[in-house]
């Protein structure tokens, strides 16, 4: 589904190497953690899987298409990828609602019709049915986070990236997030790759890498 082939990050003008000529592949419907301390290229890896940014030596490629063109990049970040970032990024002009169908109206009228339905039952399945009509400042934090989670699975993405989705939340918004992209996975094939620190997150994966100084000091199934 992914391959990521001697990916290089530079930053900088060189200074600073993110990453050092990794080389990974995630399978469909694969679940994986990718771990290690900050500063390691966790966040680095995942913006070029979602092509946020661009490699400075190597390449991304998903279901056998490589990422390059400016063009094919939108529709393949609005189409085939959702994004959950540790500090929500929500809109506060928006309501919750207006919030999460946002990214369906990149994909055109129809697409934005269906996108409010969508919105409206991942609003219920995250326990903000009630809260729809409310802004971001309105509501709690992990409320918020809850919010970006439906955001990042509104267009039904074929991968999911989640960087450290549950380091600001409580122990309890953090099992109904996992269980948000567990479930999506095992439903739709989905790929989630989640950056994160905590253990307990990783153990429920079906598979870890480790990073370290920019490049893979580990990679193992979970039992």
């Amino acid at each position: 589904m992914i391959e990521v082939e001697k990916l290089h990050k530079y930053y900088d003008g060189g200074l600073i190497e993110a990453l050092k000529g990794i080389s990974l592949s995630f399978l469909e419907g694969e679940v994986c953690a990718i771990m290690g301390p900050s500063g390691c290229g966790k966040s680095t890896l995942l913006n070029l899987i979602g092509a946020l940014d661009c490699p400075t030596k190597g390449r991304v490629v998903v279901a056998g298409k490589v990422l390059g063109k400016p063009a094919a990049l939108f529709r393949y970040r609005s189409r085939q990828v959702g994004f959950i970032f540790q500090f929500h990024n929500l809109i506060p002009s928006l309501t919750l609602l207006e919030n999460i169908e946002l990214p369906a109206f990149a994909g055109g009228r129809l697409q934005a019709v269906q996108g409010r339905k969508q919105a409206l039952a991942l609003l219920d399945e995250v326990g903000l049915a009630a809260k729809a009509d409310c802004r971001p400042t309105a509501v709690a934090g992990g409320e918020r986070q809850r919010a970006a989670v439906a955001r990042a699975l509104v267009n039904r993405p074929r991968i999911l990236l989640a960087d450290e989705p549950t380091g600001s939340v409580d122990s309890e918004t953090a099992v109904m997030i996992m269980q948000a992209i567990l479930e999506r996975c095992q439903k739709n094939g989905m790929t989630a790759l989640i950056a994160t620190h905590n253990p307990e997150i990783a153990a429920q994966c079906d598979r870890v890498v480790t990073l370290r100084d920019g490049r893979v000091r580990g990679d193992s199934v979970v039992a």
